[in-house]
């Protein structure tokens, strides 16, 4: 863990968490999502998909890594069903084809059977409400997805809000849904926190005016990516109440 700018008088009221790659596993939900979903694409469209779409998205399949601020960590779902239609359409299929084949091939993970958190979740945030926080979750994943991922988790009656990818605002980097979840919750955003493992989720909390940036080093970012745009760097989310409530630092 690794602390560092953080104002001596800030006391949260509300923490925002991202949700893939912060509180639940990124790689194992989506890495095997966009594998399937190229096999898909290559059955509908008789094409070699692939290594094209791998690109389009950011996704190594050789180290079965996204990349960090590529479109599969921070892109909503409508933005990468486009994607791929538009990879189709660049490997010379008809548009009305590309969008038949998408069509044929699209589907979305199980955001039941495929999230896998990444700390004791009821214990984390029921740790966090005792202590007065409030709790939203800002994702570009659609929203009755995320409703259902939080209810398999156990976590949904102690989370305030959510903001999601689907609900009609711009999404990361722009600051609309921490300011959405603030206004929503009746909390000034400088006495907000935001957690996330992109540089977006980071973007999009300072953007807001949140007095703290945290960056956890469980999903897509990197410690060299996330320190230059955070207060704070945490191995995980389940670093947060000895960061918050013990106060040490290194």
């Amino acid at each position: 863990m690794a602390y560092l700018r953080i104002p001596a008088d800030f006391r949260p009221e509300l923490i925002i968490f991202d949700k893939d790659g912060t509180l639940i596993d990124f790689d194992f939900m989506w890495g095997g999502w966009i594998v399937a979903l190229a096999r898909r694409l290559e059955a509908a469209a008789c094409l070699p998909v692939a290594a094209h779409l791998y690109q389009a998205v950011g996704y190594d399949s050789a180290a079965g890594r996204v990349a960090p601020g590529g479109p599969l960590a921070v892109a909503t779902m409508a933005e990468l069903r486009e994607m791929a239609a538009e990879t189709l359409r660049a490997l010379g299929l008809p548009r009305e084809q590309a969008q038949r084949a998408t069509e044929q091939a699209w589907y979305s993970p199980d955001p039941v059977a495929l999230a896998r958190p990444l700390a004791d979740l009821p214990r984390l945030l029921g740790a966090l409400r005792a202590r007065g926080l409030r709790i939203a979750i800002a994702t570009t994943d659609d929203r009755a997805p995320t409703e259902a991922t939080v209810a398999a988790l156990g976590i949904a009656p102690l989370v305030d809000a959510l903001a999601c990818g689907d609900d009609g605002h711009p999404i990361k980097p722009a600051p609309d849904a921490v300011l959405l979840l603030c206004g929503k919750l009746g909390v000034d955003p400088a006495r907000a926190m935001v957690v996330g493992d992109t540089l977006a989720d980071l973007r999009m909390g300072r953007a807001a005016g949140a007095s703290l940036v945290v960056g956890v080093l469980s999903g897509a970012g990197t410690d060299a990516l996330l320190s230059p745009e955070a207060d704070a760097l945490l191995t995980s989310v389940a670093d947060l109440p000895t960061f918050l409530f013990e106060g040490s630092k290194v």
